[in-house]
């Protein structure tokens, strides 16, 4: 599948100049909006994208072209009833037909092939396919054969900043374990106009048309199964985000002589050789050839109807084939890569020691395993370079899998979670939220002490929340190669640390800027439990904000103006309390109080502070 993400895409009208929407969605079911949020349909009676309105719980059109003002009746972002979606989506994925499994709600992107989608696999081996350009009866490429044969097969492919050609690219991430070529041939002209193909499949007049040209369908079956291996079609003009003719891998079985064909691959070609890109043709091929699942939610189709992003940009099979518009794809991560048996040095991670992650070193998979056999954590290089100079983070990357999993289920519970989750550093759980593709502290950059453990956030307890035991420290910085330390967790004792200090400091009166105190500590480990003593004086505590900063930046107020006329505060809090967002946190750095006054006239002095930890 190829999914779009509140996209500007370019959509041409039958009876009116072409439009720009913003698309989100997938060839089954998506939402196109105007720049100013309305939803839109195309009428195919007036030949226009026009305004939405709903009825019964779908969409149907107002008759009134988006070039005019919105009627004032609308609203803007409307959105079908999931009853509608399901069934929209239902017949669509009938249509087009993902191999062999048969439709079931929620399970999308369900690998149900030992992670895989279910289906004939071409994952090894030379594998030839058969790509055809299309040419409409009212448009035309300026694209040639020899063009796109570069594109797809080419050693050195670097044209319109590509990053490589398609085979160079399933080379490179299978570890030469993967060869595949296209034969180019084309472009030959159908019938009718492209407006006539959003709702009829291209598919069967198009290979109708070059078999009777003489094309033999039996060079393209590797496996001598009479299946035909690949079949790409690249249509002319650019890729339109509308019905059949959206980028799209699917089933159709038409039989000729010893031999029928099975999964294609549809996508627009452009018109000039500049318009040439490999990102949606690897997706695609990922599917068809692979049968990588999509390793994002599709939103509206798991049963919850919330939309999350999956791994995001940092797979091919999540949004990373849009990286670099498409030039330079996101390579396909460790998880499928291992599926796929790309994957021949498998490092052992259980065992505790230092290791190095070596970027590109798409052979081998660094693995931690759980006590069940379908669920482990992967550690992968993902720096910014080569295939990943376009990722929007770089550094050391921690994926949560479980081949029973779906990228559908962003619940992260022990019964609905991700298939690969892509454990984000920060914490946030972005990409689970749906509100990016990816940033930059999704991926682990240089980290003095634990980084990853069962107390941590993000934490490496199993799905079901008990500990698995993973623990991973002293991360280096990005680049081409990146060391960690693993294990430690039962071999490290609790530690307690504690310290004091009598600073003694004026605290200046009606100074949001307040003072500030620090204590440093050089010991490594994770905060278990934690106690921190207070002595301020002061003649009216209601003026005082004090709040705790951990190492990591990460802070927590301990005194929020409460007291209004009392004097001093002389306290004691605890993580069973105040501190309670500070279990996990790394205890090594400066430990920061600050204390501010925010009123005039009353002052006071910081007189001692001191805390004790126990490290978990």
């Amino acid at each position: 599948m190829c999914g779009i993400f509140e996209q500007t895409r370019t959509f041409p009208q039958e009876k009116g100049p072409d439009v720009d929407l913003v698309v989100d969605g997938d060839e089954y079911y998506a939402n196109h909006e105007t720049a100013d949020g309305y939803s839109t349909v195309y009428d195919r009676q007036a030949g226009l994208y026009c305004y939405a309105a709903m009825q019964d719980g779908q969409f149907i059109s107002t008759s009134v072209s988006i070039a005019e003002k919105a009627p004032d009746y609308l609203t803007r972002h409307l959105r079908e009833s999931n009853d509608v979606v399901e069934e929209k989506f239902g017949d669509r994925f009938h249509d087009f037909g993902p191999g062999a499994e048969p439709f079931e709600p929620g399970l999308e992107t369900f690998g149900g092939n030992a992670g895989l989608l279910l289906g004939r696999t071409l994952h090894t081996g030379n594998v030839t396919g058969l790509t055809v350009l299309v040419n409409f009866k009212d448009l035309k490429t300026n694209i040639t054969a020899p063009q796109v044969e570069e594109m797809l097969n080419g050693d050195d492919y670097t044209k319109n900043g590509n990053f490589s050609s398609v085979n160079t690219y399933f080379d490179i991430i299978s570890s030469g374990k993967l060869n595949y070529t296209n034969r180019v041939v084309g472009p030959i002209t159908l019938s009718k106009n492209r407006s006539h193909y959003v709702e009829n499949s291209m598919v069967e007049e198009a290979v109708n048309l070059v078999v009777a040209e003489g094309v033999d369908l039996k060079e393209f079956d590797s496996l001598g199964e009479g299946i035909v291996d690949s079949l790409i079609l690249l249509y002319a003009g650019p890729s339109i985000f509308e019905g059949d003719i959206w980028p799209h891998n699917g089933v159709r079985q038409l039989f000729f002589p010893q031999v029928r064909t099975h999964f294609y691959l549809l996508t627009g070609l452009g018109m000039e050789e500049e318009d040439l890109s490999i990102g949606t043709i690897c997706h695609e091929a990922g599917h068809l050839l692979c049968r990588f699942p999509d390793m994002y939610d599709y939103g509206t189709r798991d049963f919850d109807f919330v939309k999350s992003q999956g791994i995001g940009k940092y797979c091919l099979m999540g949004s990373g084939n849009h990286l670099d518009r498409g030039h330079t794809p996101s390579p396909v991560c460790a998880y499928l890569r291992e599926l796929a048996g790309w994957t021949d040095k498998v490092i052992n991670l259980n065992k505790p020691g230092t290791y190095a992650a070596l970027h590109g070193a798409y052979d081998t998979v660094m693995k931690y395993k759980t006590a069940k056999a379908n669920e482990y954590f992967l550690v992968e290089n993902r720096s910014k370079i080569d295939l990943d100079g376009f990722l929007p983070s770089s550094g050391l990357a921690i994926y949560h899998c479980d081949t029973l999993g779906s990228n559908e289920w962003q619940n992260g519970t022990e019964d609905r979670h991700y298939q690969c989750a892509l454990e984000q550093a920060d914490g946030k759980r972005d990409l689970e939220l749906g509100r990016n593709r990816g940033d930059g502290r999704d991926l682990f950059g240089r980290v003095q002490g634990v980084a990853f453990s069962r107390l941590t956030s993000p934490s490496s307890k199993s799905w079901d929340g008990s500990d698995s035991g993973f623990e991973l420290s002293d991360i280096g910085a990005p680049g081409s190669e990146i060391t960690f330390t693993t294990g430690g967790g039962d071999e490290r004792h609790p530690q307690v640390i504690h310290k004091q200090a009598e600073p003694n400091l004026n605290i200046p009166d009606y100074d949001p800027g307040g003072v500030h105190s620090v204590l440093t500590v050089s010991e490594n480990g994770l905060v278990g439990k934690m106690w921190l003593k207070l002595n301020i004086s002061h003649t009216w505590i209601g003026d005082l904000k004090v709040v705790l900063e951990s190492p990591t930046g990460r802070q927590v107020t301990l005194h929020s103006r409460q007291g209004v006329s009392e004097d001093n505060i002389v306290s004691k809090v605890d993580t069973e309390s105040a501190l309670a967002p500070l279990i996990g946190e790394s205890v090594t750095g400066p430990w920061i109080l600050r204390i501010s006054d925010h009123a005039h006239r009353d002052q006071g002095t910081l007189n001692s502070w001191s805390f004790e930890i126990v490290t978990g």
